[in-house]
């Protein structure tokens, strides 16, 4: 007899593993619980949640209430009977009172190796943060921020020019089948959930705008990490002339760097042109690749340099 499945989620991330669950005959999707249709783009138009619009797809019954801790939504969960309930990037705190109702419990998928990265933005932090080694885990949820019983967990390396999107993706899909070999073995009474060394947890909270200011005096390779760990949002930014100024770039060897971090300089290229690169912390340098002021359009770095008419010694904001 097929298990019977409520799936909780909203983004782009979870639609892999809900398109997977409803691919199995093993897995019954008695509903979708998802997030309120939102603005979205440029014309702020509401529009469904990509989770929604895949459910809608496959005719599947979808639920959107304002607070899941509403009565009605006690109700509406209890008599459907779940025997699990999963949950990712939902984005509402779960109450008790339903995570009583299934009999296997609620299980969330979460983009890391719990207790590392604890929090809303784990795969962006584990880049900012230098990590060679990220993965996926399937928890049980208890009332706290991703504190509950690990069932079970998959490492994944991170690749060292693997930005923030192309983890996620590979996360994603990697997803689906690490929540049904999880559900599989928890039905079969396979698993025996171990706790979380709370000693070891690390926290990813919220990316917040500012975390995409660029500190010159760190190291360039750093500065890589929150380069690619912070796209799309809030992408890596410096001030140059007083605007904000989006930069992309990477680590490059270079000679005793002239002036303070932040410096601009450029270097004799193998095409017989010149890189452009800016002085970081630790005697290191980070070639730029392409930059755009605000109001403007990505230029590389080469237009950027001729386009300003870069003075000797002309620096970013530290």
């Amino acid at each position: 007899m097929a298990l019977r499945i409520v799936f909780c989620g909203t983004p782009d991330f979870a639609v892999p593993t809900l398109r997977h669950l409803i691919a199995q005959p093993d897995f019954s999707i008695e509903a979708v619980i998802t997030q309120p249709d939102r603005p979205r783009g440029r014309g702020r138009h509401l529009s469904p949640a990509p989770v929604k619009a895949l459910a809608q797809q496959h005719s599947l019954p979808v639920r959107q209430p304002e607070k899941i801790r509403a009565p009605e939504m006690h109700d509406y969960i209890r008599r459907l009977a779940p025997d699990a309930v999963i949950i990712i990037a939902y984005g509402q705190i779960i109450p008790p009172s339903l995570i009583e109702i299934p009999r296997l419990g609620w299980i969330n998928l979460h983009g890391s190796l719990l207790p590392k990265y604890r929090g809303a933005a784990p795969v962006q932090w584990a880049i900012i943060k230098g990590e060679k080694q990220t993965g996926l885990t399937a928890m049980r949820v208890d009332p706290g921020l991703d504190t509950g019983p690990v069932l079970l967990q998959r490492a994944m390396p991170i690749a060292p020019d693997e930005t923030a999107p192309e983890l996620f993706t590979r996360l994603a899909e990697a997803g689906g089948p690490l929540i049904a070999e999880t559900l599989r073995q928890l039905s079969d009474g396979a698993i025996v959930p171990h706790p979380q060394d709370n000693s070891q947890a690390t926290l990813a909270p919220l990316l917040k705008k500012e975390d995409g200011r660029i500190a010159w005096s760190l190291p360039a390779a750093q500065i890589y990490n929150r380069i690619r760990g912070l796209q799309p949002w809030p992408g890596a930014f410096t001030s140059f002339r007083g605007k904000t100024c989006h930069v992309w770039g990477r680590p490059s060897a270079c000679e005793e760097p002239p002036g303070r971090p932040g410096t601009i300089f450029s270097t004799p290229s193998p095409d017989h042109s010149r890189d452009w690169l800016v002085a970081c912390g630790e005697r290191t340098c980070l070639r730029l690749d392409f930059v755009r002021i605000e109001s403007r359009s990505r230029h590389s770095a080469r237009e950027f340099a001729s386009g300003s008419r870069l003075q000797p010694g002309e620096a970013f904001d530290p």
